[in-house]
């Protein structure tokens, strides 16, 4: 007899008479009724035990955390709660699970404590559906690419180069720490290490990504990067998965269009493949803000929130219209703003942008054209001389989620504004040699996976949307 996973039984029971299953127990009541789950579905499986004619011995180890297997009889439930049990006819404990250490007991727990089990904590209803949404995401980022006829590319983790110009790495050495090589300056002597210069985990594959864009014309990569921002708050993590897709002759215009259909399909997806999952998490981010007061309650239900980004055309506005708008909003004038937009320049913070989603454009919101001086070197300058050619997508709820650009193309430009920012270009020598040898316009954009992940569950904290955050003082898995 096979094992069926739990979301094939429950999905087509008909297909099942006699069953064996195996799982691991979410709560066991009152000596009969075992809630068992494996993992693969928001739903458990009822298992009803004949108590009477069952070891004593088995009763005793079948506690929360067990893991066992069950065989008997699969019938329609005449009780609340499922649609389907099994009756009991043999049961094997194949892994106990002392009640008095197991720490994941069925009752509420605070993210706070189940982020240091993070070991354990996908075995709770609310770990299990984000991680699996997680998941479903990962493969249809692929398949949107991959159906596009665009090739993943698998950019360095190690790298010589800040993309971001920020200077926030984290270094990659094998020198001595206590007595590290000092040269005539006084300062330490990379070329001893073990790449012969000085070198950090990458902050962005995007770079990379743009000199195979121009060479088999759309790519994307999905990979890990690093940030050593000292940075405590809810929406940071040190280590953290980017999407970033690099396509040649595409101009800004082009490269909008393909971000909005990007994450429309890829949402799409998740609502069709996760419906269950999405219900449950809706629910309890509605419980949630039951407790909370009104002024911090979420604008919107979970999935009414994801509808709204699938079913609205993105508006698109330039960055000195939205400044404009921002300026002569009640919220400003009566200064309901934390930051107050006091002048064109200014870097728009969250606030700002959720007005504009939630409040006066009632859509997602492209922003378009912003200050050459509040973006980074290697996007294209335009004809004013103090705008580039980039744009942020801005979700409700959020803020900012996907950030991208134009590419400068013109090596003149580009390396003008590498000596403006004072970046050494024999680093980047290479990258200025693509402007050097068949130059194209070309665009990309970049969109961290947690904050993806973060939108479509619902969830209110980064650390509870990937496996094991990385955070200032905290590596302990």
């Amino acid at each position: 007899m096979k094992y069926p996973r739990l979301v094939e039984l429950l999905s087509k029971p008909e297909n099942y008479d006699s069953v064996l299953v195996r799982g691991w127990v979410r709560t066991f009541r009152a000596n009969r009724f075992i809630a068992l789950n494996d993992g693969s579905t928001i739903e458990n499986l009822q298992c009803v035990v004949d108590f009477k004619n069952t070891d004593e011995k088995i009763l005793k180890k079948i506690n929360t955390g067990a893991a066992i297997e069950v065989s008997g009889k699969l019938i329609k439930s005449m009780g609340k709660g499922q649609s389907q049990e099994v009756l009991v006819e043999k049961i094997e404990i194949i892994g106990e699970a002392d009640p008095d250490l197991y720490p994941i007991q069925p009752k509420k727990h605070s993210f706070e404590f189940l982020r240091e089990k993070a070991h354990l904590r996908v075995r709770t209803a609310t770990f299990s559906a984000v991680m699996r949404i997680r998941s479903v995401l990962s493969f249809a980022i692929h398949q949107f690419f991959q159906d596009k006829g665009f090739y993943y590319i698998h950019t360095p983790i190690i790298t010589g180069s800040d993309a971001e110009g920020a200077g926030e790495m984290f270094r990659v050495s094998v020198l001595d720490p206590q007595k590290p090589p000092i040269d005539a300056d006084g300062s330490v002597d990379f070329k001893q290490d073990f790449f012969g210069k000085e070198t950090n985990l990458t902050v962005s594959g995007q770079l990379e990504a743009e000199t195979y864009a121009l060479g088999l014309g759309n790519v994307y990569t999905f990979g890990p990067t690093f940030r050593a921002e000292n940075s405590n708050t809810s929406r940071h993590l040190a280590e953290f998965w980017m999407i970033e897709p690099e396509m040649a002759f595409y101009d800004l215009d082009d490269n909008m269009d393909l971000a909005e259909e990007f994450i429309k399909n890829i949402l799409t997806y998740v609502m069709e493949k996760c419906e269950k999952d999405l219900i449950f998490l809706d629910q309890r981010l509605e419980n949630e803000d039951k407790t909370k007061p009104l002024i911090q309650r979420s604008p919107m239900r979970l999935i009414q929130k994801i509808k709204f980004v699938i079913e609205n055309e993105f508006k698109r506005v330039s960055y000195s219209e939205a400044i404009d708008i921002l300026k002569n909003s009640k919220q400003n004038k009566k200064k309901k703003f934390k930051y107050l937009i006091q002048e064109w320049g200014t870097d728009l913070q969250s606030e700002h942008e959720r007005y504009l989603v939630e409040k006066h454009f009632n859509a997602p919101v492209i922003l378009y054209d912003y200050p050459a001086k509040i973006k980074a070197f290697y996007m294209r300058m335009n004809e004013d001389q103090k705008t580039v050619r980039a744009m942020d997508i801005l979700f409700p709820g959020i803020g900012e989620i996907v950030g991208g650009s134009q590419r400068e193309e013109r090596l003149v430009f580009l390396k003008k504004r590498i000596q403006e920012l004072g970046i050494d270009d024999e680093e980047l020598w290479w990258y200025l040699d693509l402007r050097r040898f068949g130059s194209t316009p070309h665009s990309g954009f970049g969109l961290g996976f947690e904050r993806l992940v973060l939108f479509a569950t619902g969830m209110s904290n980064i650390r509870d949307v990937i496996p094991y955050p990385r955070t200032p003082q905290n590596a302990s898995f």
